[in-house]
């Protein structure tokens, strides 16, 4: 039965696949005709691929809150590759992403397509992005962060690093904080982390040998940027994904004697 389930699944995926290359494709050959499709056109067409692709991965996906009406920074926490379909799906979104995926195939040409700026770790270029970034969320372009730089095994959140936040400032524009977390039969899913050296293939397969787990999706309510610090917006924003998928804040408030005066 694991068998059958996970050979279908895989075909459906493979269909996917098929269709991931075929927009590349497409998008190939209109610039090579000098037709160029403009970048609102290339966020929708990559949504509709991670729409299908999110319907191959097994997964059943509830949602809480809104999809914001006006773009914005998303700040989410990190847990899997499947994080960015899933995310991606729901709006059309631009990513900050390591350089690695734009190697990718069919999804990294078709992520840099979409508008995806890719960090270079350790290549000293924080103002060129905050320079990308300002750029993208002033022309109205939301765009999407994993502020803890790493996947996690989903049972703890790593710090959110505030280094990306200067171009939301800059532009006055809102922080969407996202908490995303996987289930599987009451507990937190053990297989859908994409943690360490795990390679995609051996990834996708465990995931398809067994029933459809349970992802949730928490759209939290908005932070103003304006006028903050990048550390403090960094860190309200990790509060309330701390708070959503741990229930409480993972630090204790201490309150510090002032020193009595001479």
């Amino acid at each position: 039965m694991a068998r059958l389930r996970r050979a279908a699944r895989v075909v459906r995926l493979l269909g996917v696949v098929a269709l991931g290359m075929s927009m590349a494709s497409t998008f190939a050959i209109a610039e090579r005709l000098g037709l160029q499709p403009s970048e609102t056109r290339r966020q929708r067409w990559t949504r509709a691929f991670m729409q299908r692709l999110v319907a191959a991965l097994p997964f059943e996906v509830h949602i809480t809150g809104s999809v914001p009406q006006r773009p914005m920074l998303w700040l989410s926490n990190h847990v899997s590759w499947t994080d960015i379909p899933l995310l991606g799906m729901l709006t059309p979104l631009s990513f900050l992403s390591k350089a690695e995926v734009r190697h990718w195939p069919v999804a990294g040409w078709l992520a840099a397509k979409a508008g995806t700026l890719f960090l270079r770790r350790g290549a000293g270029d924080a103002q060129r992005l905050r320079t990308q970034i300002g750029e993208q969320l002033t022309a109205h372009r939301p765009l999407l962060i994993f502020p803890e730089g790493t996947t996690s095994n989903g049972h703890a959140l790593r710090t959110f690093h505030g280094r990306l936040l200067a171009g939301a400032i800059d532009s006055g524009t809102p922080i969407q904080p996202v908490a995303i977390e996987y289930w599987r039969d009451g507990e937190r899913d053990p297989l859908a982390p994409f943690v360490g050296d795990d390679d995609l293939l051996s990834h996708l397969l465990r995931l398809f040998a067994l029933p459809k787990g349970q992802v949730h999706i928490h759209l939290l309510e908005p932070i103003a940027s304006v006028g903050m610090e990048r550390a403090v917006l960094a860190f309200q924003a990790q509060q309330a994904v701390q708070q959503t998928l741990f229930g409480s804040p993972d630090w204790i408030a201490v309150t510090v004697p002032q020193a009595h005066a001479a």
